[in-house]
């Protein structure tokens, strides 16, 4: 039997775990997921570490990370991928021969998603609010797609101005800057990317202006619950194309599943799995198949 895990606080709804065990039934495989939620077992980020050993002594495959991890991980790897490496923050644990070797499949999937969902779109000078761990999977991809020139936005500005210095070393050619005036950098944007919290269940609302969302501007966001966030339904409202949370859901899933495992997932199986479980199929979830 295949043993995985996924270690982050507040996950207890996380789909990640029944993508995984679908796919590995269809491939043929056992293959157990578990949820290490910090937030049930009364932890701290403080106890990854232990968290980590307690994995590798039952022997598993993989760990997948979330918040509040990401970044905390990284002291404890043998190893990193090349792109891992130059994000600072690991999604993705591979246990291999008392080695741990990190990777970061959330930049690639936040990608795929893009790719799927808003195909031609304009990369030319593109919006991101949010510099954390998730931001800095975003912005890579928007980056390694083409983007020319990329604003981010955060309430803490130290963190967006860190996250603009490590970028603008990887993509030199790149215009990359820490914003402070949105409305000014929104005028002039052809795409924005919301990589923050707000919009979950637990943190309702904009994370800017509904009035700043003006065709011919598209929208991308990385909350899956619920898919269709309060900022995706302005956008919707106000012309603008739009990607929902679903594609960095799914397909950061498809390459940890791979790396897990050593098989070829199904991408497509695990979109239509994906929109089984959350009972929604609009046009703009249907485009990632």
């Amino acid at each position: 039997m295949k043993r995985a895990g996924l270690i982050g606080f507040g996950i207890q709804r996380s789909l990640t775990p029944a993508m995984h065990m679908r796919e590995g039934e269809a491939q043929g495989i056992e293959y157990r997921y578990e949820l290490i939620d910090l937030n049930e077992r009364k932890l701290t980020s403080d106890a990854l570490e232990s968290l980590v050993i307690d994995a590798e002594e039952r022997g598993f495959c993989g760990l997948n990370i979330t918040y509040p991890c990401k970044q905390r991980i990284v002291p404890l790897l043998t190893e990193m991928s090349e792109d891992a490496r130059k994000l600072g923050a690991v999604n993705t644990v591979v246990l291999q021969d008392g080695r741990r070797i990190g990777h970061n499949t959330d930049w690639w999937g936040f990608a795929e998603g893009i790719r799927r969902q808003l195909p031609g779109a304009d990369l030319g000078s593109v919006v991101q609010i949010g510099a954390g761990g998730a931001g800095a999977a975003t912005a890579f991809a928007m980056l390694q797609m083409g983007a020319r020139a990329l604003t981010i936005f955060d309430l803490d500005n130290l963190r967006a101005l860190d996250l603009t210095a490590l970028l603008t070393r990887l993509f030199p050619d790149a215009k990359i800057k820490a914003g402070d005036d949105l409305e000014q950098a929104m005028a002039g944007a052809t795409g924005l990317v919301h990589a923050t919290p707000m919009g979950m269940d637990k943190h309702p609302g904009l994370p800017l202006p509904a009035e700043l969302l003006n065709p011919p501007l598209w929208v991308a966001e990385i909350v899956y619950f619920p898919l269709e966030t309060a900022l995706l339904q302005a956008a919707r409202r106000r012309g603008c194309r739009v990607a929902n949370g679903g594609g960095m859901a799914v397909f950061q899933a498809v390459g940890a599943f791979s790396l897990f495992t050593g098989l070829q997932p199904d991408a497509d199986r695990m979109v239509e799995h994906f929109k089984t479980l959350t009972g929604y199929d609009t046009r703009s979830v249907a485009r990632m198949a």
